[in-house]
């Protein structure tokens, strides 16, 4: 029996040559974009069934350097369709054909859009995972998109918020740099590059439109060589930080780029390009197509990143880039930190501010989801329409608890949203307190529960609710909580501080009456007895909180007062 395979799927292998190198006779990142651009672009193309193009392109974190010899092993597939855009999700790996070792490289994920004909409007065909691994990232594709969207307020807020506010403060920074470091700062527009190129027939598609990855090849080399002004060293690129195209250019076109250095930390620097097209060399006015933030570090015999200079902002434009460059790089790290805490390392609660707003919410959707797409639940007992499902993993044990009511799933999902009455249904409750209500779908709670500690006092916990209506339809309503932590909530005395890693409801609108209510749990050591209890049937807690619930949802299945304190 022949194995599955996605139909979007497209594999492409590359042998590294020294045409394809930099001086150290290692891959050049810039060809590798190429490729990478190329296989997400066929891989859209087989889905849509009509020529796509490049819109934007997340940051890629590149972990290893490829040698002369090896191969590159790249696999692109569609993740998920929108309405004419769809996300394109490429997996980069490399081999080594002497002793047949094979190691990851990176990750990326594109958005292309489908282009029609002039006067035709694209409507792309929805995608139907198959897999637990598709299903997963179809799942996950949604909340991508939401971040990508949300990114650059997250970089404006910060910025705002910023403590070196002034226009005399980041002077005064630059001024003590130059003390401690007796004067060994450099000038930014010193590492300025600007370069042009010709866009020829061999750097467009077959619609005439430069490709993607040649436009990022040529970025890369521009900043490689502003970062090289910096440092008088070759540097190594480790991080991208989102391509967006923000329009197309054809052959004829002539592409002005622009690199600078925003600001060199201790062994890292950011450096910034954009990128202007004209049509004729006479033509004043040009279109800003592209832009990207790079970081460089400058490795030393050891492979450790080297100590850099200081970099000395122009002023004005300069100080702001230099500004935002450090807010990126604080994004950077709480992203970081958020999406790599092990679930099994403590504390499971991440600090919340307002930085790490967008990353923490994404990542507590995103753990949600991807628990609900896990394959081999197993159902352990039906009561009374409740059904409680386990699933077994390494270190872990999660449940669900499943339930179909008659209530209109908006109204549930509000419902089910809001702390405040969960005491009505969870004896577990003590009191909730809504005490930040940071926007429309993510609020934090002060949860104090019933439930007495080893230590023998209640616990209470600090959680973080983060709502998603339908992305399309067939999607769920998602309710999802994770513990953090807030400088105005520290632990108390009188408390055991708990913490909850993964929960939270998905909510299904089954036909116009019927909703299917599903809580997932992901058990942390606070609760593990309490959940293993239930599923080996020595109690029937479960059944009866879920049975509460449901109670309490047909009783305010009509009373819209509830429901609206949530909108």
């Amino acid at each position: 029996m022949e194995s599955y395979r996605n139909a979007t799927e497209v594999q492409m292998s590359q042998m590294v040559q020294p045409c394809h190198t930099n001086h150290r006779r290692e891959l050049s990142i810039g060809q590798l974009l190429k490729w990478i651009d190329t296989a997400a672009c066929l891989s859209a193309e087989r889905h849509a069934g009509c020529p796509c193009v490049t819109a934007s392109v997340d940051d890629i974190y590149f972990e290893h350097t490829i040698s002369v010899g090896q191969v590159v092993n790249i696999k692109a597939k569609v993740n998920r369709a929108f309405n004419s855009s769809m996300e394109v999700g490429v997996q980069v790996s490399y081999e080594d054909l002497c002793n047949g070792e094979q190691w990851n490289v990176c990750k990326a994920y594109a958005t292309f859009v489908a282009q029609g004909k002039p006067s035709a409007k694209i409507k792309l065909k929805p995608l139907v995972p198959q897999t637990e691994e598709e299903k997963i990232e179809y799942s996950v594709a949604a909340e991508r998109r939401r971040m990508r969207l949300a990114h650059t307020e997250t970089i404006k807020d910060l910025v705002t918020n910023s403590p070196v506010q002034s226009g005399t403060e980041i002077p005064r920074l630059l001024s003590e740099f130059e003390n401690r470091e007796c004067g060994m700062m450099v000038p930014a527009e010193k590492t300025r590059v600007e370069s042009v190129e010709l866009i020829l027939p061999p750097h467009a598609n077959h619609q005439g439109n430069t490709f993607g990855g040649q436009i990022m090849a040529w970025m890369e080399n521009v900043a490689t060589i502003a970062a090289s002004r910096l440092c008088h060293a070759h540097p190594t690129l480790k991080t991208i930080e989102m391509f967006h195209f923000r329009g197309p250019s054809q052959v004829g076109d002539r592409l002005l780029f622009k690199a600078i250095v925003n600001n060199a930390f201790k062994n890292s620097m950011e450096v910034g390009v954009c990128v202007e097209a004209y049509r004729h060399e006479m033509e004043v006015s040009r279109r800003h197509i592209n832009s990207a933030f790079m970081t460089f570090v400058v490795l030393n015999d050891e492979g450790q990143p080297r100590t850099l200079p200081r970099l000395k902002p122009e002023p004005g434009d300069g100080e702001r880039r230099f500004k935002e460059a450090s807010a990126r790089k604080k994004i950077r790290l709480d992203r970081k930190y958020v999406f790599s805490c092990k679930h099994t390392e403590v504390p499971l609660s991440v600090p919340w501010d307002q930085s790490n707003k967008v990353y923490l919410s994404y990542n507590n959707v995103t753990a949600l989801k991807t628990l609900v797409a896990k394959a081999n639940w197993v159902l352990t007992s039906e009561r009374d329409k409740v059904k409680m499902y386990t699933l077994e993993e390494d270190k872990f044990l999660s449940i669900r608890i499943e339930m179909t009511i008659c209530i209109d799933a908006m109204q549930a999902f509000l419902l089910l949203s809001d702390l405040r009455h969960r005491h009505e249904w969870d004896n577990h409750y003590a009191s909730s307190e809504l005490v930040q209500q940071v926007d429309k779908e993510d609020m934090i709670y002060h949860v104090v529960s019933h439930t007495m500690s080893e230590e023998n006092k209640p616990q209470d916990f600090v959680i973080l609710v983060s709502q998603r209506k339908p992305c399309s339809k067939g999607d769920p309503y998602v309710v999802a909580f994770r513990s953090v932590t807030l400088p105005t909530h520290p632990a108390k005395p009188e408390y055991t501080r708990g913490e909850t890693l993964c929960s939270g409801f998905c909510i299904w609108q089954e036909t116009d009456e019927l909703t299917k209510v599903s809580y997932y749990h992901q058990a942390t050591s606070g609760v593990l007895a309490y959940i293993t209890t239930n599923i080996a049937g020595l109690s029937s807690s479960f059944h009866s909180t879920f049975q509460a619930c449901e109670q309490f949802l047909q009783k305010n299945k009509d009373n819209l007062s509830v429901g609206l304190q949530n909108l």
